[in-house]
């Protein structure tokens, strides 16, 4: 008996070691390919049997062991990653504003003042010439926006990825910094999925509406920026948060853009202005009436644009006004 155990065992082996080299791993004990590494072991389990396959890998985490963020946070020797948000993408050095030295305590006077001088060198040497200076202004004013805004880091990482380019093929040759800035946080926005009006980034923005659309078109153009139209259904979330309306009203006013806009109704309108009407409507058929001056403000739209929109919207739908 003991002898057919090890014939058992042996020939379990062979087959691993084949399938090893086939690049197939199988459990020696139950023949199931259900295997799972343990990322902070360095184990190789199978999740049918629980036998452990291989605890020999090489572990690529840290030697220390950490339990919260915090401590994460404090036993980490490695620096911020690079960022396209930063003019030098964050390879600076930085001299902190704390007159204090490594154990918390005041320095001197003498030393401050010494510290102040480093401090305005330092500033000066971070930008060697005029084209960094403004690529650090423009990268200031994207973040500057994106902040009011209110987006996600990962949409100033594209804006400032678009502006670079625009900067490389001497796209901002006889235009403003600030206008082209501007179109790049817009096209990013429209990349990421979250969309804003051209009104939205006006508002924020230091230069006119009908320049930034103008620039934004001629960059999208000559750097080959494959834009698909903005959809409706991505206004829904934050206009219906913003008017307090409840998730009923939101799920209707999706089903009504995605029915009329089936039968081609969108073609050819304006996404904010269809997503307000349909949000008017739903709110009507959901007895949480809102006023189309109060679904205007919010969309930023008129309300001739929502009267319009939302009698084709009801007719389409074979709803009696």
């Amino acid at each position: 008996m003991t002898r057919s155990t090890r014939q058992r065992e042996r020939a379990s082996e062979t087959r691993t070691q084949e399938d090893t080299e086939e690049g197939v791993r199988v459990c020696p004990e139950c023949d199931s390919e259900n295997l799972a590494r343990s990322s902070d072991r360095g184990e190789l389990i199978c999740e049918d049997c629980g036998l452990v396959v291989d605890d020999e890998n090489i572990d690529p985490g840290p030697e220390w062991r950490a339990f919260n963020h915090q401590e994460r946070q404090e036993k980490s020797r490695v620096g911020a990653p690079t960022t396209k948000t930063m003019h030098d993408k964050g390879l600076t050095t930085t001299i902190d504003w704390k007159d204090k030295d490594a154990y918390g305590r005041s320095i001197s006077s003498k030393k401050r003042s010494q510290m102040h001088r480093l401090r305005k060198w330092q500033e000066r040497i971070r930008t060697k010439d005029a084209g960094e200076r403004n690529l650090q202004f423009a990268l200031s004013e994207i973040d500057r926006m994106a902040s009011a805004l209110g987006v996600p880091r990962s949409v100033r990482e594209v804006a400032s990825v678009i502006y670079r380019r625009a900067l490389d093929d001497d796209l901002i040759r006889g235009r403003s910094i600030e206008g082209v800035a501007t179109s790049a946080l817009y096209a990013a926005c429209r990349k990421e999925g979250i969309p804003r009006s051209l009104e939205e980034i006006g508002e924020v923005s230091r230069v006119e509406r009908k320049e930034i659309g103008r620039t934004y078109r001629y960059i999208s153009q000559e750097l080959g920026l494959e834009m698909e139209p903005v959809d409706p259904k991505k206004y829904v979330p934050r206009f219906c948060s913003e008017l307090d309306l409840s998730e009923e009203v939101q799920t209707k006013a999706n089903e009504i853009i995605e029915e009329t806009a089936n039968q081609g109704l969108l073609s050819g309108k304006s996404p904010t202005g269809y997503a307000a009407a349909a949000i008017y409507a739903a709110s009507l058929l959901c007895n949480e009436k809102k006023t189309q001056r109060e679904v205007a403000d919010v969309a930023q739209v008129t309300e001739v644009t929502i009267r319009n929109r939302y009698q084709e919207q009801i007719e389409a739908m074979g709803i009696p006004s």
